[in-house]
């Protein structure tokens, strides 16, 4: 939903986008999908738009200015492959969690020159139906660290959208802390043990002062997980400051947050992929154990899920 959230904003504004689709799936792809955004670049609370957006499909042996990898479970190797295998070149752009290294990635990607973002946005597709948030910002490596040459082209197509980047340290470490942050969050919202409807369990939670007050205290333990690999914690402090103040008091001010903020609160409602979600918990969890971590709530509220 990530590619198509955001090949409709940058086709908005006169750019040419094309979608890479596997074979078999071809024929199920429609011409026009049916949009609906929460667009929040122009407005804080965000602004409900219907619109269409036509579907351009890439044809092999095809050059780009920039490809935008945006896949679900980490599966980027996969994704590579597919795109060597249709001999399609162009700046990549990594847009997705990953638990890999940094290292592991520049293998991964192979003879492509790429950089790392991530999106704020979110959405959901049922049959030629997207209905999407959007967010005025997305997530952006430094210069110095993308390999790129077309570094300024991409800040100039963001420009374009009226997209502001926000730079954090590192990408890959923000990654890593984002993943973690999810997975404190997702099991307390699961923690009866149901990760079915991962919908109404994010609805269920941003009602609950005290489940979100238990997010928190889940949220100190799974980031000791990153701790542990060597990220230096104090280099996100915006990223973790609403984990800092005491549980009780920032499970209220989650709930009111969520309450007034249309923008975060639907996008917590959007991410429906279970096997995705669960991509992103079990990474953590097996990383925690396999460091020996103690992180007696994080683990008793995976555990319930693996044991349904």
């Amino acid at each position: 939903m990530i590619g198509t959230t955001y090949g409709y904003v940058f086709q908005k504004a006169g750019h040419q986008i094309e979608h890479l689709v596997r074979e078999n799936k071809k024929q199920n792809v429609p011409a026009k999908l049916n949009i609906t955004i929460l667009d929040g670049r122009y407005n804080n609370k965000g602004e409900e738009k219907t619109d269409t957006y036509t579907v351009n499909l890439a044809k092999p042996d095809t050059s780009y200015d920039f490809i935008l990898l945006s896949v679900s479970r980490g599966k980027i190797k996969d994704a590579i492959a597919t795109l060597s295998q249709n001999n399609i070149t162009g700046s990549l752009i990594l847009f997705c969690n990953f638990w890999n290294s940094r290292k592991e990635i520049e293998e991964i990607v192979g003879n492509f020159k790429y950089i790392i973002g991530f999106p704020t946005a979110g959405g959901s597709m049922i049959q030629q139906e997207l209905n999407c948030v959007l967010f005025d910002h997305i997530m952006l490596e430094s210069k110095e660290k993308a390999s790129i040459p077309n570094y300024r082209d991409l800040i100039e197509l963001l420009k374009s959208t009226d997209l502001k980047t926000e730079v954090p340290y590192d990408m890959v470490e923000w990654i890593w802390i984002h993943m973690a942050i999810n997975a404190g969050v997702t099991s307390t919202a699961a923690r009866a043990g149901k990760i079915d409807d991962p919908k109404q369990l994010a609805i269920n939670l941003m009602r609950d002062s005290h489940a979100l007050s238990i997010a928190v205290k889940s949220v100190r333990e799974t980031v000791k997980v990153v701790k542990a690999r060597g990220v230096n914690l104090k280099l996100y402090k915006n990223e973790l400051l609403p984990y800092k103040i005491p549980s009780a008091v920032a499970g209220m001010i989650m709930k009111r947050m969520f309450a007034g903020n249309e923008l975060t609160s639907r996008i917590m409602t959007l991410h429906n992929d279970v096997k995705d979600i669960m991509y992103g918990c079990k990474s953590i969890y097996d990383a925690g154990k396999q460091e020996n971590l103690d992180l007696p709530l994080f683990y008793s509220n995976m555990d319930k899920i693996f044991n349904r």
